[in-house]
């Protein structure tokens, strides 16, 4: 009874701290955004919340959060409508949508995939915020027991595991992730004082920040890559309300996927490393699996919708919870939003729950509020967002590079801090062309520093005895289980040659 009794306090907390006019604001501002963002291909939340890091300089901690997760559950909402209509995904997880909501777009059931694509989204978000309210509360008290070898052992497998588990060479990754280690180790060192990796230039003395690496290899790479692209045409038909409503088969064959796919979804989201992409392929798989009539998927099946969008946007609720907990991200986009936390002055962890209860509680109701203003946005509006991919890239891309810069500059109005920019976006494009993920990069520079000050504190504390990591459970087995996905990937990396 009290524990129930404590989970309502918390949601009242939530209530008051989100139904603020200027949160409501924010949370309507992230999810338009996000939703905008996500519809044009070649944009996409990676570029907007680093664009819009700055900005939280000037805001509160709640409302800058607010709107920075708002923006990454509309930019997973609208991701899907240029895959439905023109057969190019708006960000990786929507790759998925391809297959059978193109094919239905051109059978003249185009409106039909987009209002299930809602449905099925706003269904995995719930899912994905309850599971949150349910499990970050009881992982966060579990963690105000650990100490620096739990911590370190803990980072050391979400860095590992972001860098080899998921799409791409693991070899690669694990050489982006310790680039990203290297970069976060300029700068002053807390314990001696003295400057380190500066190479003689006093503007390095403070590090380099995330938000000069981020709008670097994400907005500037991005526009490098994607100037000269030409402008896809959607598939011309109607979407008025009445095209767009399934009839009672398409209920029907959509109502087991969207469940199994938001279960899908909730597992692998909370994973650090899997990436929504490679769980909505899954969830597809499993659909075409599961089902009497295989050969529908890849012709139009509504179930490649249901499932995959279910299961993309219930991750997207899970990922917050390692991320809230214990201040690891999964991803880049948790790693950005972690570092909006860090902007305000306020350290992520077990602690925030209890020191900043009406930020956690508040950031979780505002979930529920974006969902339904996504649902209103994406469903009326999707003649809207059809208008909008007839815009051309290269009236995106020269105000992307300007607000880039404005931005980058307005954070400590140093003029170095250009150059920087202009390297790391050099940095991104060259990754891309070498086929490199600059996710670990990011991982490797947000987690850098918290993984250093725990190894050295317990060097302190236990007197240079290594031989602590693996003595204490939990640390031991999250260093083992990191040390068999190194041995995996290099192994399965060998194979792979060997094969070819």
């Amino acid at each position: 009874m009290d524990i129930l009794s404590s989970f309502f306090d918390h949601l009242a907390i939530g209530a008051s701290e989100a139904f603020t006019l200027q949160n409501l604001w924010y949370c309507f501002v992230g999810v338009f955004l996000g939703t905008l963002v996500g519809v044009i291909p070649g944009l996409g939340s990676l570029i907007t919340i680093s664009l819009l890091l700055p900005l939280t300089y000037h805001l509160e901690p709640t409302g800058a959060l607010i709107m920075l997760a708002g923006v990454y559950f509309g930019a997973d909402y609208g991701g899907g409508t240029c895959s439905i209509l023109l057969g190019v995904p708006g960000h990786p997880a929507a790759a998925v949508d391809v297959l059978d909501g193109y094919p239905m777009a051109k059978q003249g059931r185009g409106g039909i995939a987009l209002f299930m694509k809602c449905i099925a989204s706003f269904w995995g978000s719930t899912v994905g915020v309850v599971l949150l309210m349910m499990f970050a509360p009881m992982l966060a008290a579990a963690a105000l027991n650990f100490g620096p070898p739990e911590y370190f052992g803990l980072m050391f497998l979400g860095l590992v595991a972001a860098s080899t588990v998921g799409d791409g060479s693991p070899l690669k990754g694990l050489a982006m992730m310790i680039i990203g280690l290297l970069v976060s180790f300029i700068g002053t060192d807390v314990n001696s004082g003295t400057e380190r990796f500066t190479f003689g230039f006093p503007d390095l003395s403070e590090g380099v920040g995330l938000i000069v690496v981020a709008m670097g290899v994400f907005a500037i790479s991005e526009v490098m890559r994607s100037a000269g692209s030409p402008n896809v045409q959607p598939v011309n038909q109607k979407f008025s309300l009445r095209d767009q409503m399934p009839t009672r088969e398409d209920w029907k064959r959509s109502f087991a996927p969207m469940l199994r796919g938001s279960g899908i979804g909730s597992f692998f989201g909370s994973l650090p490393g899997t990436g929504g992409g490679m769980a909505t392929f899954l969830a597809y798989a499993v659909e075409k699996r599961v089902s009497k009539q295989p050969e529908r998927f890849g012709k139009g099946a509504i179930e490649g919708i249901a499932s995959p969008e279910a299961c993309n946007n219930a991750g997207v609720g899970t990922a917050f919870i390692p991320t809230l907990t214990l201040g690891i991200p999964g991803d880049a986009i948790m790693a950005l939003l972690l570092a909006g936390l860090v902007v305000q002055g306020i350290q992520p962890g077990p602690m925030v729950m209890s020191t900043n209860p009406e930020l956690f509680w508040g950031l979780i109701v505002s979930f529920f509020i974006g969902n339904l203003m996504l649902l209103v946005l994406n469903i009326p509006l999707i003649g809207v967002w059809v208008r909008l991919l007839s815009i051309p890239y290269q009236w995106l891309f020269p105000g992307i590079l300007l607000f880039t810069c404005i931005g980058v500059f307005s954070t400590h109005y140093n003029v170095f801090d250009l150059y920087l920019l202009l390297g790391f976006g050099a940095m991104g494009y060259i990754a891309w062309l070498l086929k490199l993920e600059v996710v670990p990069l990011i991982l490797g520079l947000i987690l850098g520093q918290p993984i250093e000050e725990n190894f050295r504190r317990t060097m302190l504390i236990f007197k240079g005895d290594l031989s602590i990591f693996i003595s204490r459970p939990i640390s031991a087995v999250a260093i083992g289980v990191a040390v068999f996905l190194l041995i995996w990937s290099v192994k399965s990396q060998i194979t792979r040659k060997h094969k070819l």
